[in-house]
């Protein structure tokens, strides 16, 4: 089927794609990169050159691929952050989860897209016991950086959720390590290596709609409606070729 990777060279991204292609999909991916355009084509995957703030440019090339799927693993955090600007890039990143998700939902619906799967975060949860369950309470009351980054998911998730027709899946991944992210372990817990963040993408495309935890460990975040729903592997690794 034809599936929309806005973002599909960010972390996750660019371990998805080949996973969507080797399935047997029709892959259109999305980069601000004329450079990062030919890697896509190098992959198999259809390159849109377009900027997510740009609502008409989006909307015009979603309309123009007529996906089933689209996936939105857009980000805003660049490698090797200075810690003195993380405030600026979690802002930055706040912003793509809002403005570039209400876009890219504009977007799908005009183009006639089914279903529409965004990447959120594992970290969301209001202090209390763990492991946290899809349905436990948000930390509403976070002050700070963490308010900006919470306010910034919550708003993408409403928007995935309650856009019909359109049918949403969110997916809270845990901190990203791997290749393509600077880290060899997660910066904190809970930690997702980048390979089984794509799987769990990848599986979303035939699994139910909600909301998934998608984390290493149980202790933290509770990740066994994933693995009963799609049969996640939170220990999934790709072979590099």
């Amino acid at each position: 089927m034809k599936i929309f990777v806005a973002g599909a060279t960010g972390a996750v991204g660019r371990r998805l794609v080949p996973l969507l292609v080797d399935a047997g999909h029709d892959v259109f991916g999305t980069t601000r990169s004329e450079a990062k355009a030919k890697d896509l084509q190098s992959a198999g995957v259809q390159p849109v050159v377009v900027d997510a703030f740009d609502a008409t440019a989006l909307t015009r090339a979603v309309v123009k691929a007529r996906p089933e799927i689209v996936i939105n693993q857009l980000t805003d955090l660049p490698l090797n952050l200075d810690p003195g600007r993380l405030a600026e890039a979690l802002a930055r990143n706040a912003r793509i989860r809002t403005e570039g998700t209400q876009n890219l939902v504009t977007a799908a619906l005009e183009s006639g897209a089914r279903r529409l799967i965004s990447q959120s975060i594992a970290w969301v949860y209001a202090p209390g016991a763990e492991p946290n369950a899809e349905e436990d309470p948000l930390d509403l009351a976070a002050e700070g950086t963490r308010a900006v980054t919470i306010t910034g998911a919550l708003v993408l998730e409403r928007l995935t959720l309650q856009s019909p027709p359109l049918e949403g899946v969110v997916l809270r991944y845990g901190r990203f390590y791997g290749p393509g992210t600077g880290k060899d372990v997660p910066s904190a817990p809970p930690g997702l290596h980048v390979d089984a963040a794509a799987l769990a993408a990848l599986l979303a495309v035939d699994g139910p709609p909600g909301i998934y935890n998608i984390a290493e460990g149980v202790d933290i975040v509770a990740t066994d409606k994933a693995r009963r729903n799609f049969g996640w592997d939170p220990g999934f690794r790709i072979a590099d070729r």
